[in-house]
């Protein structure tokens, strides 16, 4: 019985030591366009009949996103919104610390974030016309983690990011 009790703590042990050195020494390229060699990547699209200017302020208000987007939990910015602000928020589980790498008003953001296993970095832009903003978001993941289950990531990504740019143009569009 001592034998397979410290059989187990020794394979913990070992799972343990493996997923922080695959924390620790994963280093990732940060850009500001998506990784298109990623395993896991998405395009979506949606047009809302509200100015560029309401939507992109929307997106924006990192403090206010939990007001709309029910798949966001504690979104915090750290500091102005502009270029190299970090802001820490949850979502699908994940504790996720990401930092703005594009912010032109009225027409991108972006921003790269870190979870456990996982980097992403996210685009969005808005192109208004006639009054109606189209939205294009479009996003990378890689990862230990994300490897491991690029299906499962993928499936995620996609639904997250749809919920996302539906709960944005029901916000937008409220008057």
């Amino acid at each position: 019985m001592k034998k397979l009790v410290y059989s187990f703590i020794l394979i913990i042990g070992i799972v343990v030591i493996t997923l922080t050195c695959l924390e620790i020494f994963t280093s990732y390229n940060v850009s500001e366009s998506i990784n298109k060699k990623a395993p896991v990547k998405t395009y979506q699209e949606i047009t809302i009949n509200a100015p560029a200017q309401k939507v992109c302020g929307i997106m924006s208000g990192i403090n206010y996103w939990t007001d709309w987007h029910s798949d966001v939990k504690d979104a915090k910015l750290n500091g102005p919104f502009e270029k190299g602000s970090t802001f820490d928020w949850k979502s699908g589980g994940l504790t996720i610390h990401s930092t703005l790498h594009t912010v032109q008003q009225r027409r991108k953001i972006g921003w790269t974030g870190k979870a456990f296993g996982a980097f992403a970095i996210h685009n969005w832009s808005f192109v208004e016309h006639n009054g109606k903003t189209k939205v294009k978001v479009e996003e990378s993941m890689e990862g230990w983690l994300v490897s491991l289950m690029s299906n499962t990531f993928q499936k995620g990504l996609e639904n997250s990011l749809q919920i996302w740019l539906r709960n944005l143009k029901v916000r937008a569009e409220k008057k």
